[in-house]
C-alpha cells in the first residue's frame, strides 16, 4: 500500500464560506468559442450570459473566463493593451457586469484571467517605455544592451520559438519577451510596476469578481544579471508541458523564470485579495520541478490559494503515470492546495490525447469521474463534459501563432479551441448564425449539448449525475488521499474525511478487469455506493470486477 496520505488543517478550514474554492469544480470558458450572440462568428460576453444556466445545471461551483480584455489579438487576448477595458468583439464593461450579476444569481463564482507577466506592445505603457531610456516608464519593461557584436544579451529563448529578445530600432536596445515579440515582459524588479498591476487587479475586484486565474505566474521575475540558462536534455521527461520539437526544451529555465523574487509579489497580491473575503487565486505554474514550486507558492496562506497542475496535461497515459504524478505532488504540497485539470485551451483535448483516434465515450466518463475524485480543486474545460475530441484544423484555417511558427511538428492549439456545439439541428452547431472563427468538425455535431441532454447515458448526462452525487460525499471534495498498489490498468485510492472513508477504483482500459484489494481495507464489509451514473461493478470478497472503463466506489466506514 502507498503512504500518500494527507490529514492537514485545510480540511476543516474548507468549511468556512470564504474557502469555497477548496474542492471546487471550476468550469473554464474560452469566450471566443462559447456562444456568439451577435452573429459575427466570435463568441462574446452576452453569449456567455445567455448560456450560464447551462453551466449552472452542470453543478459546478465557478466559471473561469479566459481573457476578454482590450487586445490586438496577436495571441487571442493573452496580449493585453488595456487591463481595464473589454475588447469590443466581446462586448462592453456593462456586458461583463451582466455576466457577474447573472453568475451570482445562479450561484456561480466568477474567476477571470489576469495576464500580468507581459502586456501587448500596443499598451500605452510600452509605447512610452520604448521612446527613450529617460522616458517616464523606461524601466517598466525588461530592456538590455546588445553584446558588442550586436547579438542578444543572453541565450534565453521564447516559448513560441527563437530568441526571447527583440531588437527595438528606436531605443537601440533589446527587450525581453517570453512569448511573441508583440508580448514584451513587464519588469517586476520595478516596484512601481508591481503596484500598478495590483491596481489593475483591484479594478476587477471592485467589479465583483470572485478570483483570478493567473497566467504564467512563475514567470513574473527574471535574473537581474541576465545570466545564460544552462542546456538540458530535450529528450528527457519534462513536467512543464514543453515538447522536444520546441527549442525551448533545450534549456533549464533557471534564470528567466521561477526566480525567488517572485514570492515577494505574490505576498503583496495575497494581501490585496485578503481585503476582499471569499476571493481566490489559481496560478498557472509551468516549471521543471513543478511540485516543489506549487508547494512553495501555495503554502502558508500568504501567497496563492491554488496551484494549477500540469502533470496530467501530458500525452503519457497509464494508471501508473497518473499515480506517479499524484504521489509527486502529494509528497511536496504540504498545506498548499492543487487545482487539477485534464484539458484546457493550450493542450489537445484529453479524449484524443489519451484515447487516440475515435475514442470511446466511456473513456470520457471514467476520466471525468477520476478527475473529480482527486484531492484538490478541479478545472473542467468547456466541451470536456461532452467528450469533445481534438479537431483537425487544416493549415490554411489555422489561427494560433504557436502552431503557425512550429508547423507541422506542432499543430498549435486551434484543435482544442473550436466552438461549442450546442445543437446538431442548426447551422454552425448553434454556436453562431455566421461562419465561426474556427471550423466546427462534423464529429462534434453528434456530441452536441441538445443531443446529449436527450440521452440518459450520454457523457454529459453522466457528468451531471456524477457531479450531483459527488456533492453529497465530503470525502471526495475535502478528504485526504491514500493511493493503493494495484496493477495496471486500474487506479485506486482511498479518500478520508472526518471518519468517512471512500474507496475509489477506475479501470482506465477498454477491457474488463478484476482488481484485488488488500484484506485490511474491509471492502467485503463496506457499502457499495451507487447512483453516480456508471454501470455497477461486481464485488466478490476482496476482488472487484470492473467493466470496461468501469468505476467503483465503496464506503468503507470509519
Amino acid at each position: 500500500m502507498g503512504d500518500t496520505t494527507k490529514t492537514d488543517s485545510s480540511e476543516s478550514a474548507a468549511r468556512r464560506p470564504q474557502d469555497w474554492w477548496r474542492g471546487a469544480i471550476i468550469y473554464q470558458i474560452y469566450p471566443r468559442s462559447f456562444f456568439d450572440s451577435n452573429g459575427d462568428g466570435i463568441g462574446d460576453l452576452p453569449g456567455i450570459a445567455a448560456r450560464l444556466e447551462y453551466v449552472a445545471r452542470l453543478g459546478v461551483d465557478a466559471v473561469w473566463l479566459s481573457p476578454f480584455f482590450r487586445s490586438p489579438m496577436k495571441d487571442f487576448g493573452y496580449d493585453v493593451s488595456d487591463y481595464r477595458a473589454v475588447e469590443p468583439i466581446f462586448g462592453t464593461l456593462d456586458d461583463f457586469d451582466a455576466v457577474v450579476q447573472k453568475g451570482h444569481q445562479l450561484g456561480l463564482k466568477i474567476i477571470i484571467d489576469q495576464v500580468l507577466n507581459h502586456s501587448s506592445d500596443q499598451h500605452s505603457w510600452f509605447r512610452d517605455s520604448r521612446q527613450s531610456p529617460d522616458s517616464a516608464k523606461a524601466d517598466w519593461y525588461v530592456w538590455a544592451d546588445p553584446k558588442p557584436d550586436g547579438t542578444p544579451p543572453n541565450n534565453w529563448l521564447s516559448y513560441f520559438g527563437g530568441p526571447a529578445w527583440q531588437w527595438d530600432s528606436h531605443r537601440l536596445q533589446y527587450y525581453f519577451h517570453q512569448f511573441l515579440p508583440s508580448q514584451p515582459d513587464l519588469n517586476f524588479h520595478n516596484r512601481e510596476v508591481q503596484y500598478q498591476l495590483l491596481d489593475e487587479v483591484e479594478f476587477w475586484l471592485k467589479r465583483g469578481v470572485d478570483g483570478f486565474r493567473l497566467d504564467t505566474v512563475n514567470m513574473y521575475t527574471h535574473d537581474k544579471e541576465l545570466r545564460d540558462n544552462p542546456p538540458s536534455d530535450p529528450g528527457g521527461t519534462r513536467v512543464d508541458g514543453v515538447v522536444r520539437q520546441n527549442p525551448y526544451a533545450y534549456q533549464h529555465h533557471i534564470y528567466d523564470k521561477t526566480r525567488p523574487e517572485n514570492i515577494d509579489f505574490l505576498r503583496r497580491l495575497r494581501q490585496l485579495l485578503d481585503r476582499y473575503p471569499g476571493t481566490t487565486t489559481v496560478g498557472e505554474i509551468g516549471a521543471e520541478e513543478a511540485a516543489k514550486v506549487m508547494a512553495e507558492y501555495t503554502s502558508g496562506s500568504d501567497k496563492l490559494h491554488m496551484g494549477y497542475a500540469f502533470g496530467l496535461l501530458t500525452r503519457e497515459f497509464s494508471a501508473g503515470h497518473i499515480r506517479r504524478v499524484i504521489e509527486s505532488m502529494e509528497r511536496e504540497i504540504g498545506d498548499g492546495w492543487l487545482c487539477w485539470s485534464l484539458s484546457n485551451h493550450d493542450v489537445a483535448r484529453v479524449v484524443t490525447r489519451w484515447g487516440g483516434a475515435g475514442p470511446q465515450p466511456e473513456l470520457a466518463k471514467v476520466l471525468s469521474a477520476m478527475l473529480l475524485s482527486l484531492r484538490g480543486s478541479v478545472c473542467i474545460y468547456q466541451g470536456e463534459e461532452l467528450g469533445l475530441t481534438e479537431a483537425e484544423i487544416p493549415y490554411h484555417q489555422m489561427q494560433d501563432p504557436y502552431g503557425l511558427n512550429l508547423w507541422p511538428e506542432i499543430k498549435g492549439r486551434d484543435g482544442c479551441r473550436t466552438p461549442m456545439p450546442w445543437t446538431d439541428a442548426e447551422p454552425h452547431a448553434g454556436f453562431s448564425s455566421a461562419r465561426p472563427w474556427l471550423p466546427i468538425p462534423d464529429e462534434h455535431r453528434a456530441l452536441s449539448v441538445a443531443r446529449q441532454e436527450a440521452e440518459a447515458d450520454s457523457v454529459l448526462s453522466v457528468f451531471r449525475t456524477f457531479v450531483n452525487w459527488r456533492r453529497g460525499i465530503p470525502a471526495l471534495r475535502l478528504g485526504s488521499i491514500e493511493l493503493l498498489d494495484v496493477p495496471e490498468p486500474v487506479l485506486a485510492f482511498v479518500r478520508s474525511h472526518e471518519g468517512e472513508r471512500i474507496l475509489a477504483l477506475f479501470n482506465l482500459s477498454a477491457t474488463p478487469v478484476p482488481a484485488t484489494l488488500p484484506d485490511h481495507l474491509g471492502v467485503e464489509r463496506g457499502r457499495t455506493l451507487a447512483g453516480h451514473g456508471f454501470a455497477p461493478a461486481r464485488l466478490s470478497n476482496t476482488t472487484v470486477e470492473l467493466s470496461r472503463y468501469g468505476v467503483y466506489f465503496c464506503h468503507l466506514g470509519t
